[in-house]
């Protein structure tokens, strides 16, 4: 008497990826549940087994803020466009703070999760994505901190304004998610060939703050080099996060475009990267 072999109904098929462009969107959108489970891990890890908490996601820009009143407010005397020194660094601070975290985190994607990659099988950009999300966080609280700042000085008649464009401040946003995002992950791709590029990083990061307009205006960027220096695309973006909120500084479109185009350049090129290195990777990393 025969048998009838049935075949099981599967409800996930993983297939090889050949393309330079694999990324599957889609079912980067049925892994969310994962994503936001690697959110929790992440923020908790960082104030895991301290004392004080989330309140250092406080104090860090407040302390750079005031290092930065002292030394380039006090002592260099450099410029902030008539600002009080405290809001001008402070504005900056948070806004490089978000792009400087997401690349950092970002970069170590292989490396630091290569003991999960090799065991199961989820989308790979799971991983950043949960990072820029968890870095968003973050950002909430400490932009909380600037707006306190803000209407402090606003009521004490320091002279700054809140500028119409500010409603825009989303996709701000959204392109430091990017930028932060496309560059850590072609140093993460790097990175599981040439671990040189993981020891420079933190050295880049600093030189590559202190070449957007973090502790000076891009007002004293002389006007020959200003396109040249706008290639940078956080500096744009500082110096339009400073516009919207304080009313001083600011970019045309045309030279926030320049940025933004470097923006898009970075993340498929990325995004490019990550998918032909997660193929690979275990077998050298």
């Amino acid at each position: 008497m025969s048998k009838t072999i049935t075949t099981p109904n599967w409800t996930t098929v993983i297939k090889p990826k050949t393309g330079w462009f694999d990324i599957n969107l889609r079912e980067l959108w049925r892994y969310r549940d994962l994503i936001m489970l690697f959110v929790k891990r992440d923020f908790t890890a960082v104030y895991k087994q301290t004392i004080l908490g989330p309140l250092w996601f406080v104090f860090q820009p407040l302390f750079s803020t005031l290092v930065f009143t002292v030394i380039f407010g006090n002592v260099a005397r450099i410029p902030t466009d008539g600002v009080p020194h405290a809001l001008f660094y402070l504005a900056g601070i948070i806004a490089w703070n978000y792009f400087a975290s997401c690349l950092d985190k970002t970069s170590d994607t292989f490396y630091a999760n290569a003991g999960m990659f090799g065991k199961v099988y989820f989308p790979r950009l799971s991983v950043p994505l949960s990072i820029v999300i968890t870095n968003l966080i973050t950002l909430a609280i400490q932009f909380a901190v600037f707006g306190a700042f803000l209407l402090f000085y606003y009521f004490k008649g320091a002279g700054i304004s809140l500028h119409w464009s500010a409603v825009f401040l989303p996709f701000l946003i959204l392109q430091m998610a990017a930028l932060g995002l496309g560059t850590g992950i072609i140093v993460s791709s790097l990175t599981t060939r040439y671990r040189d590029f993981k020891y420079l990083l933190s050295f880049g990061i600093q030189l590559w703050m202190y070449a957007s307009p973090v502790v000076y205006p891009l007002s004293q960027v002389p006007e020959k080099w200003r396109t040249v220096y706008l290639i940078n695309p956080m500096a744009s973006v500082i110096e339009t996060f400073k516009f919207m909120f304080l009313g001083v500084g600011g970019v045309n479109f045309g030279e926030y475009s320049i940025g933004l185009a470097v923006t898009l350049v970075l993340l498929a090129t990325g995004i490019i990267l990550f998918s032909r290195i997660e193929k690979t990777f275990m077998d050298t990393i």
